[in-house]
């Protein structure tokens, strides 16, 4: 028997498990006319902004598969490479698509719902979130799935180490087109979302001093929209890429380490394994009336332990059967990246969460004013790294090691994806404890703006103050994840190079300057990419200020409650800005490899992304961890600590967390994407490298 069937039918359980959990959040009651309406408008923002994302990643699409095209004819792809990339980015941009439809719909539900009690609203919101993650893990096993079965028809003549190497050297590419299209949905949707919480809060909370979610301030519902297009439909396909990625690089990577087809199914059966996990583990996660933060951050992890923890269990006999006693020091792999998954998510928390000491601490510095909050926020981030650099560090050497590594370089790898794949083996669930948040958040801006009870209001910002600690924990999760996908695409990057030019001898060292230089470049792209993303917030979010102050002067009797903002001018504004500011950032990331290939050869390349891995995995966990400690600082603070919401401490917290906003939703979750995707290219376009560099 194939047991690599397991996988669609993995893909299909996780599909018709999402089907479930969104007719049961559609048959919730929506609420009054007044939260329909608020719902519908954030709906169409949403939708709006998506209709003309899509537009423009078409016509990036339609230019690079002309050029793989063209590639594949001329003989430097296989022709299966452009429609890979085409359905790649197809099934990464419809698994965003699919969760942010859901969280629109459930925002009000949420609100509704948490008029009966915290429970209710909790169940609907994460059941929102748990639609997102199981698309995202059903529609990339069912691409995965597709391209294995045709691919093997295909190749089904040829011996059986050719046959896989033909299979997993396509499928590494339609991996390219998932990366694409996910560095489009973070960067374009981080730039909609963080433009809009920015002018928002610089005008309405700091300016005009009126609450968050205050529906007179005009960049109200672009708030609340880009919330589901930055941190929803951006977050799934994000995860959507390196849950594939982890996958197909670890089939390719069992190729080199001869382990046959075997190896190959492993990372399939894992996942549709780890599927199954995810979703006895969603029953679990439930709370009390009146829980504190700690009681509902232990019902979401009650979930996601109880899903590792099965992943944990089957893993031993899958590996036992499928590669026998001699190869069971893989199983420590698994457990290695599924521990390294939990630790990274644990201690993110701790440092973003106002549960623990260092956001408490940096809540503090605001008594003296935004200069100490914002200091003590970076401050913090730099600390955050050191923890997760040495997790997945260990991480790494235990799965080298322990599979082997010491005495088979290629085993060694292997297992290193294989810890990726154990990881992500969970990420139904870890997903949807991340997606629910935007969810809850939108929840509470609808509370406020429909003027529901002061208790149900609490309820909201207690979902979503947990939302914040989650989005945090389940960046940190991204972010790890992302770095052991990159070490074992770079991989499989150099077996790539092998299959292509088997004669071509790989120097490595620290000495060889293209290796060396390529470190540096590698090592600046990371900066370079978070300096545009970050400016392209700044100039979006100025936009955003001028027209919110233009509407707060012009409109008569605004400030009153007499007259209604022109909510749709600032989506408008805000979607015309993540369109054209996204452009330079995502060609960045794509030319970069094929240049620096180009000009330093196979050598630099492998450096480049050496350097890029290392400088944007610590870049990305300090980003996202300073924007979750000042965003956590300020709900601290506005819970009565220091003075509670209008005090001087308040304010100072208001702009940390509006510094720490394009920090933790834009350039940091970004820059993990940016690392896979240069992977990614430099794999598509080794054999044009390899032919064409001007340093052999």
């Amino acid at each position: 028997m194939d047991y690599t069937i397991l996988a669609p039918i993995g893909s299909v359980v996780a599909l018709l498990f999402a089907l479930y959990l969104a007719l049961k959040v559609k048959r919730a009651p929506e609420g009054n006319d007044l939260m329909k309406k608020i719902s519908l408008a954030v709906r169409k923002g949403a939708n709006a902004y998506l209709k003309r994302q899509y537009t423009g990643v078409i016509i990036f699409f339609a230019v690079m598969f002309i050029i793989l095209l063209v590639l594949a004819l001329l003989g430097y792809l296989t022709i299966f490479v452009p429609f890979a990339f085409l359905t790649g980015g197809f099934f990464s941009g419809l698994s965003g698509f699919i969760g942010m439809k859901i969280a629109t719909a459930a925002n009000a539900r949420t609100a509704h719902a948490a008029q009966n009690s915290l429970n209710s609203g909790l169940r609907i919101s994460f059941s929102s979130g748990a639609v997102m993650g199981f698309v995202v893990v059903g529609l990339g096993l069912l691409d995965i799935s597709i391209w294995y079965f045709l691919l093997k028809a295909v190749f089904s003549g040829l011996p059986e180490a050719e046959q896989i190497q033909s299979i997993t050297s396509a499928m590494l590419t339609f991996g390219m087109g998932a990366s694409s299209m996910a560095l489009f949905a973070r960067v374009g949707g981080g730039i909609f979302t963080k433009a809009a919480d920015v002018g928002a809060d610089l005008v309405g909370k700091v300016e005009a001093g009126i609450p968050e979610d205050d529906p007179r301030n005009p960049a109200v519902i672009a708030d609340n929209v880009g919330d589901n297009v930055g941190d929803v439909a951006g977050m799934g396909a994000d995860l959507y890429e390196s849950y594939v990625g982890s996958i197909i690089s670890t089939g390719a990577l069992a190729v080199a380490a001869g382990l046959g087809f075997s190896g190959v199914t492993i990372p399939m059966v894992m996942a549709a394994i780890g599927i199954l996990a995810s979703i006895i583990g969603t029953f679990f996660v439930r709370t009390k009336e009146g829980a504190s933060q700690k009681n509902l951050l232990t019902a979401l992890r009650r979930g996601t332990w109880i899903s590792a923890i099965l992943v944990a269990g089957a893993a031993f006999p899958i590996i036992y059967f499928f590669l026998g006693s001699d190869r069971i020091g893989l199983y420590g792999a698994v457990i290695s990246g599924l521990l390294a998954g939990i630790l990274i998510g644990f201690f993110t928390e701790y440092f973003t969460s106002d549960s623990y000491k260092p956001t408490r601490k940096l809540a503090k510095t605001s008594l003296t004013g935004p200069a100490t909050i914002i200091i003590g926020g970076i401050s913090l981030g730099m600390l955050s790294t050191a923890l997760p650099v040495i997790i997945v560090g260990v991480s790494v050497l235990v799965s080298y090691y322990i599979s082997g590594g010491a005495a088979d370089f290629n085993m060694g790898l292997y297992g290193i994806g294989l810890s990726a794949v154990g990881m992500l083996s969970t990420l139904g669930i870890t997903l949807a404890t991340d997606a629910y948040g935007p969810v809850a958040d939108n929840a509470g801006g609808i509370a406020e703006m429909a003027h529901l009870g002061e208790e149900v209001r609490e309820r909201t910002d207690a979902l979503d103050s947990l939302g914040n600690t989650t989005a945090a924990t389940g960046k940190g999760f991204a972010i790890g994840s992302a770095a052991l996908t990159a070490l074992a695409l770079i991989a499989s990057y150099i077996a790539e190079v092998k299959i292509l030019a088997p004669d071509f001898n790989f120097d490595l060292s620290i000495t060889n300057p293209s290796v060396l230089v390529g470190l540096f470049v590698g090592g600046m792209l990371p900066f370079l990419f978070a300096s545009l993303t970050m400016d392209a917030v700044g100039r979006a979010a100025q936009s955003i200020v001028v027209e919110v102050r233009r509407q707060f002067r012009e409109i008569t009797g605004l400030m009153d409650g007499n007259a209604e903002p022109d909510y749709a001018s600032c989506v408008d504004i805000c979607t015309k800005s993540a369109q054209k500011e996204m452009i330079l950032p995502a060609i960045l990331a794509v030319i970069a490899p094929i240049v620096v290939g180009l000009i330093l050869g196979v050598n630099g390349v492998a450096g480049m992304l050496a350097g890029a891995t290392v400088c944007g995995f610590i870049l990305a966990v300090m980003m996202a961890n300073s924007g979750g400690a000042w965003d956590n600082a300020k709900k601290y603070i506005e819970g009565g600590a220091h003075g509670g919401k209008g005090s001087d401490a308040h304010k100072a917290a208001v702009v940390g967390d509006t510094v720490g906003d394009p920090f933790k939703d834009t350039s940091g979750p970004s820059i993990n994407i940016l690392i896979k995707l240069l992977s990614m290219v430099s794999i598509v376009f080794a054999s044009v490298v390899i032919a064409f560099s001007l340093i052999k």
